[in-house]
Protein backbone atom coordinates (compact mmCIF):
# COMPACT_ATOMS: atom_id res chain seq x y z
CA UNK A 1 0.00 0.00 0.00
CA UNK A 2 1.21 3.73 -1.08
CA UNK A 3 2.41 5.71 1.87
CA UNK A 4 -0.37 8.06 3.22
CA UNK A 5 -0.33 11.67 1.93
CA UNK A 6 0.77 13.94 5.24
CA UNK A 7 0.17 17.60 5.12
CA UNK A 8 2.04 18.90 7.79
CA UNK A 9 1.65 22.84 8.80
CA UNK A 10 4.30 24.71 7.68
CA UNK A 11 8.26 24.54 8.91
CA UNK A 12 10.11 27.59 9.16
CA UNK A 13 13.17 24.98 8.69
CA UNK A 14 12.23 23.99 4.97
CA UNK A 15 14.33 27.16 3.37
CA UNK A 16 17.01 26.26 5.14
CA UNK A 17 16.84 22.68 4.19
CA UNK A 18 16.47 24.18 0.32
CA UNK A 19 19.47 25.83 0.59
CA UNK A 20 21.13 23.04 1.59
CA UNK A 21 19.98 21.11 -1.97
CA UNK A 22 20.36 24.52 -3.74
CA UNK A 23 24.19 23.74 -2.22
CA UNK A 24 24.55 20.69 -3.56
CA UNK A 25 23.06 20.83 -6.98
CA UNK A 26 25.13 23.93 -7.45
CA UNK A 27 27.72 22.37 -6.58
CA UNK A 28 27.34 19.51 -9.05
CA UNK A 29 25.71 21.35 -12.33
CA UNK A 30 28.72 23.74 -12.23
CA UNK A 31 28.09 26.59 -14.47
CA UNK A 32 25.61 25.27 -15.93
CA UNK A 33 21.98 26.54 -14.44
CA UNK A 34 20.82 30.14 -14.53
CA UNK A 35 18.57 29.62 -11.06
CA UNK A 36 18.05 26.90 -8.88
CA UNK A 37 14.35 27.47 -6.99
CA UNK A 38 12.09 26.60 -4.13
CA UNK A 39 9.01 25.58 -5.49
CA UNK A 40 6.14 23.76 -4.66
CA UNK A 41 3.87 24.18 -1.25
CA UNK A 42 7.35 24.25 1.19
CA UNK A 43 8.40 27.03 -0.67
CA UNK A 44 5.20 29.43 0.83
CA UNK A 45 6.05 30.55 4.30
CA UNK A 46 3.06 29.40 6.53
CA UNK A 47 1.52 27.08 4.20
CA UNK A 48 0.73 23.43 4.99
CA UNK A 49 2.44 21.55 3.02
CA UNK A 50 3.59 17.31 2.19
CA UNK A 51 7.05 17.81 3.65
CA UNK A 52 8.97 17.27 0.42
CA UNK A 53 10.98 19.99 -0.93
CA UNK A 54 10.13 21.08 -4.90
CA UNK A 55 13.92 22.22 -6.29
CA UNK A 56 13.37 23.64 -10.13
CA UNK A 57 16.94 23.69 -11.21
CA UNK A 58 17.07 25.78 -14.88
CA UNK A 59 19.27 25.52 -17.25
CA UNK A 60 19.36 28.05 -20.57
CA UNK A 61 18.10 25.79 -22.84
CA UNK A 62 16.66 22.15 -23.98
CA UNK A 63 20.02 21.64 -25.28
CA UNK A 64 21.49 21.72 -21.98
CA UNK A 65 19.15 19.40 -20.28
CA UNK A 66 20.93 16.26 -21.09
CA UNK A 67 24.24 17.80 -19.83
CA UNK A 68 22.38 18.39 -16.67
CA UNK A 69 21.10 15.07 -16.31
CA UNK A 70 24.46 13.81 -16.81
CA UNK A 71 25.85 15.87 -13.76
CA UNK A 72 22.96 14.91 -11.47
CA UNK A 73 23.49 11.42 -12.30
CA UNK A 74 27.48 11.89 -10.62
CA UNK A 75 25.56 12.72 -7.13
CA UNK A 76 23.42 9.85 -7.48
CA UNK A 77 20.25 11.10 -9.02
CA UNK A 78 18.45 8.84 -11.60
CA UNK A 79 16.65 10.62 -14.00
CA UNK A 80 13.38 9.30 -14.51
CA UNK A 81 11.99 11.28 -17.32
CA UNK A 82 9.40 13.66 -17.86
CA UNK A 83 6.23 11.69 -16.02
CA UNK A 84 3.73 13.24 -18.18
CA UNK A 85 4.68 16.69 -17.59
CA UNK A 86 6.37 18.14 -20.74
CA UNK A 87 9.75 20.48 -20.18
CA UNK A 88 10.04 18.77 -16.53
CA UNK A 89 12.74 16.21 -16.18
CA UNK A 90 12.29 14.52 -13.05
CA UNK A 91 14.63 12.32 -10.58
CA UNK A 92 14.65 9.84 -8.38
CA UNK A 93 16.43 10.99 -4.88
CA UNK A 94 19.25 9.38 -3.21
CA UNK A 95 18.11 7.30 0.16
CA UNK A 96 19.66 9.02 3.29
CA UNK A 97 19.00 12.77 1.93
CA UNK A 98 16.14 15.31 3.29
CA UNK A 99 12.87 14.05 1.09
CA UNK A 100 12.75 15.95 -2.14
CA UNK A 101 11.72 16.22 -5.49
CA UNK A 102 14.13 17.42 -8.07
CA UNK A 103 13.58 18.75 -11.42
CA UNK A 104 15.32 19.83 -14.61
CA UNK A 105 13.68 22.62 -16.68
CA UNK A 106 14.47 24.50 -19.56
CA UNK A 107 14.33 28.28 -18.70
CA UNK A 108 11.81 29.11 -21.84
CA UNK A 109 9.45 26.26 -20.18
CA UNK A 110 5.83 26.43 -19.97
CA UNK A 111 5.73 24.09 -16.86
CA UNK A 112 8.75 26.51 -14.97
CA UNK A 113 6.48 29.42 -15.50
CA UNK A 114 3.41 27.85 -14.33
CA UNK A 115 5.40 26.49 -11.21
CA UNK A 116 7.25 30.15 -10.68
CA UNK A 117 3.87 31.92 -10.98
CA UNK A 118 1.58 29.90 -8.68
CA UNK A 119 3.96 29.69 -5.51
CA UNK A 120 4.46 33.73 -6.43
CA UNK A 121 0.59 33.96 -6.18
CA UNK A 122 0.23 31.89 -3.09
CA UNK A 123 2.84 33.61 -1.10
CA UNK A 124 1.71 37.14 -1.95
CA UNK A 125 -2.17 36.50 -1.76
CA UNK A 126 -3.28 35.37 1.90
CA UNK A 127 -7.12 34.53 0.81
CA UNK A 128 -6.01 32.20 -2.21
CA UNK A 129 -3.22 30.31 -0.17
CA UNK A 130 -5.66 29.82 2.51
CA UNK A 131 -8.45 28.53 0.02
CA UNK A 132 -5.51 25.90 -1.45
CA UNK A 133 -4.14 25.12 2.33
CA UNK A 134 -7.72 23.94 2.70
CA UNK A 135 -8.68 22.10 -0.44
CA UNK A 136 -5.32 20.22 -0.16
CA UNK A 137 -5.79 19.35 4.11
CA UNK A 138 -9.80 18.04 3.25
CA UNK A 139 -8.35 16.07 -0.14
CA UNK A 140 -5.73 14.48 2.09
CA UNK A 141 -7.91 13.57 4.53
CA UNK A 142 -10.11 11.82 2.15
CA UNK A 143 -7.76 10.78 -0.45
CA UNK A 144 -5.50 9.11 2.07
CA UNK A 145 -3.44 6.88 -0.26
CA UNK A 146 -4.14 7.68 -3.30
CA UNK A 147 -1.75 10.00 -4.75
CA UNK A 148 -3.15 10.27 -8.42
CA UNK A 149 -6.37 11.83 -7.17
CA UNK A 150 -5.34 13.53 -4.70
CA UNK A 151 -3.19 15.72 -7.27
CA UNK A 152 -6.20 15.50 -9.82
CA UNK A 153 -8.22 16.75 -6.83
CA UNK A 154 -6.37 20.30 -6.59
CA UNK A 155 -6.22 20.67 -10.40
CA UNK A 156 -9.26 22.91 -11.19
CA UNK A 157 -8.07 25.12 -8.33
CA UNK A 158 -4.60 25.63 -9.24
CA UNK A 159 -5.46 26.31 -13.43
CA UNK A 160 -8.14 28.92 -12.29
CA UNK A 161 -5.05 30.49 -10.35
CA UNK A 162 -2.83 29.84 -12.89
CA UNK A 163 -5.11 31.61 -15.55
CA UNK A 164 -5.64 34.64 -12.95
CA UNK A 165 -2.10 34.70 -13.06
CA UNK A 166 -0.94 34.10 -16.87
CA UNK A 167 -4.06 34.33 -18.88
CA UNK A 168 -6.66 31.48 -19.94
CA UNK A 169 -4.51 30.44 -22.49
CA UNK A 170 -1.00 29.42 -20.77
Amino acid sequence: MPSPIVIADYDPDWPRQFEILRDRFSAALGELPVAIEHVGSTSVPGLAAKPIIDVAMVVPSAADVPEGIRRLATIGYTHRGDLGVAGREAFDTPPDTYPHHPYLHASDGRELRRQIAFRDRLRRDEKVRNEYEQLKRARAARLVHMVPEYWESKTELVERILAEELGPDD
